[in-house]
């Protein structure tokens, strides 16, 4: 397996609005983010993802972009960010941004002038269509409730917008929109970037007759013709050939809707496409009918998905691990228990992702356990989907609390909570009033009070980076074998390095105690193994074939050498 410098990484995404807030307006900027660069440092990772901080008129909070070469105001200056550049530069760390090139903002100078007139030179950078009998050109839906398609008075014609009405999607089909977009982006390598995690990047190719899609609703789910479209491949390969092999980064795609067979074709080290993507089998486990019908999901499941990634790449391309994002709920809600085994949960889900094979992805507070909000009212949530979801389903007659349920389980606003760095007024987020209200919380859970205590989970986060960093060639290149498959509370693999180390890796996802015991025939060099690194306190004279996993334990243990 070729070794590369953004496999052994740790990446730490920022959601920039939230992170740190430098000038009291309680909106978070870049200058606060400098002020954390040490913060960052001592945690030990090696790769910022910054969320958007362009341009923008903040509709779905910087994934609509009105210029794709400036800084937005509220987050500071362009200089602002070339010292953030050079402070993780000069502090070992590199920095990935967000490129969100799938649509624009419909305040976009592009936009403006293809709404102009039919004959705009413009016009074509979009996805234009007249109606059809009275309607939308077709009945797709938007991935942010209702139609993809806007209505435009000024031309009399709609507008594709898969997200929101001021997203207007781009038209990949046409080579002068490709060229903007690889010069922009060649723009930000020269500029000293070490690469792009790339939003929703499997949705650029459209199937051009663009058909309606098949379901009972008014309008219904059209992933079918715009995920992993025609041309989706030939247009990574033309970008990853006229700028990305040109320079020594990472590159992360953002895929909804692939198989590890389809991932494959897009990570590939011959292909020449991207590094890895970010699949999201894992984030449906707990959707029933849509997102926001909220089911139980089983460890069997869960266990099965994550095992289906991990063999069906190996050796073909390169995995993305996380379980919690900015679109996404707080890991330890989610997965584990944010009440009386918050802390053991959020370990055991550390340990899991930091000894998987493929890049960990870290999301601000998920190494402080940071968990779901609960706010009083839907007055108090900012997120464009959770608004829109809310009032398409009161207006469909959905009870009020069923609708809130599903925003407490599922809503993105739970991850977008500001950082939790003390406990002093706001958190120490902002001397204001914050943008949206901070989980009551962050008076017990908190930066300041992780760093003092030795046994948190903030500190086991470096303890678990340390590790990925001393075992690199079983932890990150190791092959990797499940073990107790059929196992309904406990998940275990091994991590071979053949003729080498073998690291044995057991977790308990639940809160009741579980005996552990390794198959017949199952690794007898770990009878005598060593404890590397657990969630709780070491106990001697263990027998690592055969013990007792506390609730939500984990260990990685290290075989005895032949």
């Amino acid at each position: 397996m070729t070794k590369a410098w953004w496999k052994e990484s740790v990446v730490y995404q920022i959601y920039p609005r939230s992170f740190q807030d430098s000038n009291g307006d309680g909106i978070g900027d870049i200058p606060g983010i400098i002020s954390r660069l040490d913060y960052l440092q001592e945690l030990g990772v090696d790769v910022v993802w910054l969320c958007p901080v362009f341009e923008s008129p903040n509709d779905d909070n910087g994934y609509d972009i009105s210029h794709y070469r400036r800084i937005m105001k509220e987050f500071g200056t362009m200089a602002d960010w070339e010292r953030l550049l050079d402070g993780l530069h000069s502090r070992g760390m590199k920095l990935i941004m967000d490129l969100v090139v799938n649509h624009t903002s419909d305040e976009h100078a592009w936009f403006e002038e293809s709404r102009l007139s039919k004959n705009s030179p413009y016009r074509d950078y979009y996805i234009w269509r007249d109606g059809q009998n009275g309607r939308e050109p077709n009945n797709w839906s938007s991935f942010f409730s209702g139609s993809a398609w806007k209505y435009d008075e000024e031309t009399g014609q709609y507008f594709l917008h898969l997200f929101s009405g001021k997203q207007p999607d781009l038209n990949w089909d046409n080579p002068r929109v490709r060229r903007e977009v690889y010069d922009m982006m060649a723009w930000w390598l020269d500029k000293g970037i070490d690469g792009f995690r790339m939003d929703v990047i499997n949705l650029i190719s459209k199937v051009p007759e663009l058909p309606d899609a098949h379901g009972d609703g008014w309008y219904n789910f059209g992933g079918e013709f715009f995920m992993n479209g025609p041309k989706a491949h030939d247009y990574l390969r033309e970008m990853n050939r006229e700028v990305l092999s040109r320079y020594d980064i990472m590159t992360v795609g953002e895929t909804p809707g692939v198989t590890p067979d389809e991932a494959a074709k897009y990570v590939s080290e011959h292909r020449g496409e991207l590094n890895m993507v970010f699949q999201f089998e894992l984030m449906d486990i707990d959707s029933g009918y849509g997102k926001w019908d909220v089911r139980p999901w089983r460890l069997r499941d869960f266990k099965r998905i994550m095992s289906k990634w991990q063999t069906g790449l190996a050796g073909r391309g390169w995995n993305s691990l996380y379980l919690n994002n900015h679109d996404q709920p707080r890991l330890v809600s989610r997965f584990g228990d944010d009440g009386r085994y918050r802390k053991q949960s959020a370990k055991m889900l550390a340990t899991l992702l930091h000894t998987l094979q493929g890049t960990p992805y870290i999301y601000q507070g998920e190494e402080l356990g940071m968990t779901n909000v609960r706010f009083g009212s839907i007055h108090e949530y900012k997120d464009i989907e959770t608004l829109n979801m809310y009032r398409e389903h009161l207006d469909g007659g959905r009870p009020e609390q069923d609708i809130m349920n599903g925003i407490y389980s599922k809503g993105r606003d739970n991850a977008r909570t500001p950082m939790q760095w003390d406990a002093s007024a706001s958190g120490g987020f902002s001397t204001g009033q914050p943008w949206i209200s901070m989980n009551p919380n962050y008076t017990e859970i908190n930066a300041e009070e992780a760093r003092l205590d030795e046994d948190s989970i903030f500190h086991y986060y470096r303890k678990l980076i340390r590790l990925r960093k001393e075992h690199t060639d079983s932890i990150v290149y190791g092959r990797y074998e499940e073990i107790l498959e059929q196992h309904e509370q406990i998940y275990a693999y091994t991590r071979v390095v053949d003729d080498g180390e073998k690291l044995l890796v057991a977790l308990n996802f639940y809160g009741e105690p579980v005996e552990f015991k390794l198959p017949d025939g199952v690794g007898a060099e770990f009878e005598g193994g060593e404890l590397l690194l657990g969630n709780y306190p070491a106990e001697e004279g263990r027998d690592w074939r055969s013990f007792t996993l506390r609730p939500y334990e984990a260990v990685v243990i290290r075989g005895q050498s032949n």
